[in-house]
């Protein structure tokens, strides 16, 4: 089985939550932020673990409400 998890826009060095390409991203999302890494993880975590072994095939958005 394949899950899938997909983050919307996440504060990293690369991608940083500052700068005029942010603030349209921030805007575009329910929460008005970026993502933290150690939210993505936790996601990716939980799919990988015993609790999550009833889903399958599933594309798990975690985009802070970008795509609601």
């Amino acid at each position: 089985t394949v899950n899938n998890v997909q983050p919307g826009p996440i504060d990293t060095e690369l991608n940083p939550a500052t700068g005029d390409w942010a603030a349209p991203q921030k805007a575009a999302t329910a929460l008005n932020r970026y993502g933290q890494v150690d939210e993505i993880a936790a996601m990716v975590a939980f799919v990988a673990g015993p609790e999550a072994s009833y889903i399958t095939g599933a594309n798990l958005t975690v985009d802070g409400g970008m795509n609601a």
